[in-house]
């Protein structure tokens, strides 16, 4: 049911990152936001994987919406990060991936929908 492998591998690829920037934090001894954060990204591939094996387009979509919010609530968290100045980690890469994976998941679900 999945358009492509694309969003499969950008949200793979992306919770990677985020792995490195949860370290990084850490590293600075942020532990809340950045736990939150981790939580948050690691989910939406997951639950991308989840869909890819939904066994109808019922099963399908509510899957990927799940998908679609765990990704704007990573977007929150980053930021906070960003504005709150707790740390010294330049989030623009991950600011602009997460709202290429928005705008991914959104189609996907709209298209879906229909």
């Amino acid at each position: 049911m999945i358009q492509s492998s694309t969003i499969k591998d950008k949200s793979f690829n992306f919770a990677l990152n985020i792995i490195s920037v949860y370290k990084k934090l850490v590293e600075q001894k942020e532990f809340i936001l950045s736990k939150q954060l981790l939580r948050s990204a690691t989910s939406i591939g997951a639950n991308v994987r989840e869909a890819s094996a939904a066994q109808s387009r019922k099963d399908f979509i509510p899957k990927m919406s799940i998908s679609s919010k765990k990704a704007r609530e990573t977007e929150y968290w980053l930021e906070l990060l960003d504005q709150s100045n707790l740390v010294e980690i330049n989030l623009s890469k991950e600011k602009l991936e997460i709202v290429e994976i928005i705008k991914m998941l959104t189609a996907i679900v709209k298209t879906s929908s229909q």
